[in-house]
């Protein structure tokens, strides 16, 4: 039963990729727990899960369960055994780690015998050397109660008076009169009170005073299990008291004398309740006029320093501009914008060239062969700051790379794109970001790219790229020292994936021709720009446009 309860609550999407032997460092995982309330009965077991994303060992771990803070923890896993020391007295005996998954980063905490006092947030964390990451998550214990006891007390007024009681309820349950015909009672007195176990007793009163009601029904609910106990009483029509002939008469005369009384001062009452409306509308008038005064200057405050604070911003982005991995358009006003045209020369001779020498492709779309087939620009970079955009246009998401290159880099085989090579790039692989340092670096990117900004800083040896459809940074190869001509690397693997380099105007040129003596256009997919939304789906599509001048979000 506990593996089985496991797997339901463990069930969650799999990672969005998975690539091998990329291995991710201990300060890049994310703790997950349940989305929804975790229910439990009274005296029954619950099991709080959590699991780390990416997947990775968790057996080396330090793992927390805890209540607010960490002096109240439920369960403590630290050097692989845990530790009863740290717990608080009321779980002692009652809770264990499911290590079962450890190895996969999947983990959880069992609580037995689930009490009143279990019920709340709870907060999972997990802890690897001076990194750690948690969330919460949240257990809702429920309880049924006995069965409401209902009974007559007598007469009362004009009606008869029925009590229904129930005890040992969590959370505090819902009650509702019913009469034979299923209306409920809209009038009725309730009381609950708490026990020191923190069970709920309630005690409703109703007032029934239509001596055809028949059958009325007392129902107790739980709010969040959705089950209810119900009991039902039949009200003999003699328990409803006779009403007599002179308190009739009495009533008649008195809703007479009343409407007489209504009456006269009717017509008094309606003159100054005119001169008071006409007061009143004057006051709300002036009131409105002197709040809409106040919001004025309020607003023009809030632009003021909302200026103030941009004007700020954008002064010390520019004084120090080189350290920012901010604002890709800030960027472009410190760099020139680089004219790259593609050297057919250099290409693979399964690459497909534009005439304007300005887009790429693989030319056997259809045909999915693993190997690495790239081009170099023309020109080479010697010194200054440049920058050039790429467009990525793919029916897929597959395999393709962006960056710059040392003159004569070997560029045959299964080749390293790494510094060390000679290469400053990153990788997009099966839906995947990568970039090779000293060793491989897989990255979070907050929307997957259609439009990539390369930015080279020649003399300060900084490589950076940016993602120009929300304009995030990706990743900067810095500190790097350039002894010759850089050039413009572009790579496809697999796929129908193109490869454009935008002109300075925006946009980007025509699709590519295969390289060969005809002249011919050879037939390659057409794409147009709603690829790009195809690829960068609505799944990865950032929920909000962010403006380069306002704070960067959590």
């Amino acid at each position: 039963m506990l593996t089985s309860l496991q797997g339901s609550l463990w069930a969650r999407p799999a990672s969005p990729s998975v690539f091998s032997p990329v291995s991710v460092s201990a300060d890049v995982f994310q703790v997950i727990g349940p989305s929804k309330p975790i229910v439990a009965v009274l005296g029954g077991d619950a099991i709080l899960p959590c699991s780390l994303w990416p997947a990775m060992n968790a057996e080396d771990m330090e793992l927390w369960w805890f209540r607010s803070t960490f002096t109240e923890a439920v369960l403590v896993y630290q050097n692989g055994q845990e530790l009863d020391e740290e717990q608080l007295p009321q779980y002692a005996g009652r809770t264990s780690l499911v290590r079962d998954f450890l190895s996969r980063g999947e983990a959880a905490v069992h609580i037995q015998n689930i009490q009143v006092s279990d019920n709340g947030k709870y907060t999972c964390l997990f802890k690897q050397g001076g990194q750690y990451e948690e969330a919460i998550l949240e257990l809702q214990v429920a309880g049924l109660g006995s069965a409401p006891q209902v009974h007559i007390e007598g007469p009362e007024k004009d009606g008869v008076r029925v009590v229904c009681k129930a005890s040992g309820w969590f959370p505090k349950p819902q009650v509702q009169w019913r009469d034979v015909r299923g209306e409920k009672f809209p009038e009725f007195s309730e009381d609950h009170t708490q026990d020191t176990a923190g069970l709920f007793s309630v005690e409703a009163a109703l007032v029934v005073r239509d001596s055809s009601a028949g059958d009325v029904t007392c129902s107790i609910l739980n709010p969040i299990l959705g089950q209810e106990k119900v009991m039902a009483i039949p009200i003999p029509e003699p328990f409803f008291p006779q009403a007599s002939p002179g308190k009739a008469a009495f009533a008649v005369s008195l809703t007479v004398l009343g409407l007489l009384l209504v009456g006269a001062g009717w017509v008094t009452k309606r003159e100054h309740s005119a001169k008071v409306r006409e007061r009143q509308r004057q006051k709300d008038l002036c009131r409105a006029k002197q709040e809409y005064q106040q919001a004025k200057e309020e607003a023009l405050k809030s632009r003021d320093e909302l200026q103030a604070e941009l004007g700020w911003r954008k002064a010390a982005f520019r004084a120090g501009w080189r350290k920012a991995q901010l604002y890709a358009d800030w960027r472009k006003e410190e760099f020139q914008a680089w004219s790259v045209t593609l050297d057919p020369s250099s290409a693979n001779a399964d690459l497909a060239i534009s005439f304007a020498k300005t887009s790429v492709t693989w030319k056997y779309k259809n045909l999915d062969l693993w190997g690495k087939y790239s081009i170099l620009g023309l020109e080479g970079i010697m010194s200054g700051r440049c920058y050039w955009e790429v467009e990525i246009r793919a029916e897929q998401c597959r395999n393709w790379a962006l960056g710059v290159c040392i003159e004569n880099v070997g560029r045959t085989g299964n080749y390293r794109e790494s510094p060390q090579e000679g290469f400053w790039v990153v990788e997009w692989f099966l839906g995947s970001c990568i970039v090779f340092t000293e060793n491989s670096m897989l990255l979070s990117l907050r929307q997957d790219p259609c439009r990539v900004g390369i930015f080279l800083d020649y003399s300060e040896g900084d490589v950076s790229f940016y993602n120009m459809t929300d304009g995030s940074h990706i990743f900067s190869f810095s500190s790097a020292s350039f002894s010759g001509p850089l050039f413009p690397y572009f790579r496809v693997r697999t796929g129908e994936v193109t490869l454009s380099i935008c002109s300075p105007l925006g946009g980007s040129e025509e699709l590519p021709v295969a390289l060969s003596d005809s002249p011919l256009l050879e037939e390659t997919g057409r794409l147009s720009g709603e690829v790009c939304s195809l690829v960068c789906g609505a799944e990865s599509a950032a929920p909000w446009i962010e403006s380069p001048l306002l704070p960067y979000p959590p």
